[in-house]
């Protein structure tokens, strides 16, 4: 199974998306059936915020005076057949200016993917591990979204 834990404390995301929770729910119920998960459960958290936010969060744990988009604090806690992978925050802001020429929904679904790849252990540091994180993210992308 597959869980997220959401927290919201940036009230226009409310506005976009009326319930976070079950349109995770919703979400991972398909993600779990693409990547094929039994007999563990995986579970992981997701800060719904604002640019003010990530950027204090780039600064303390990334020493990065800036926003950004999606910010993924890998953990891979295990305990018997529970997996907590780690936290994942997301911009409204960003989110928000990107959806101008798109829609909300695909564009945050970018983000919170993005950021649940890298905590299974996905990068972008190099040319060669950027072109499998990318074509991961479309696949799941493309299959939540049809």
């Amino acid at each position: 199974m597959l869980k997220a834990n959401v927290l919201v404390n940036f009230p226009r995301w409310k506005k976009k998306i009326k319930n976070p929770v079950k349109y995770f729910n919703k979400k991972l119920r398909k993600l779990q059936k693409f990547l094929k998960l039994k007999n563990k459960n995986y579970e992981f958290s997701v800060l719904l915020t604002n640019s003010k936010e990530m950027k204090k969060l780039n600064l303390k744990f990334r020493k990065k005076n800036k926003s950004t988009d999606v910010l993924s604090f890998p953990l891979k806690n295990v305990l018997k057949d529970n997996i907590y992978l780690g936290d994942i925050a997301i911009s409204f802001e960003i989110i928000e200016k990107r959806s101008l020429s798109s829609d909300f929904n695909y564009e945050f679904d970018k983000m919170w993917i993005h950021g649940y790849l890298h905590l299974l252990g996905y990068d972008h540091k190099r040319n060669n591990d950027y072109k499998k994180m990318y074509k991961k993210e479309k696949l799941i992308l493309n299959y939540l979204n049809n």
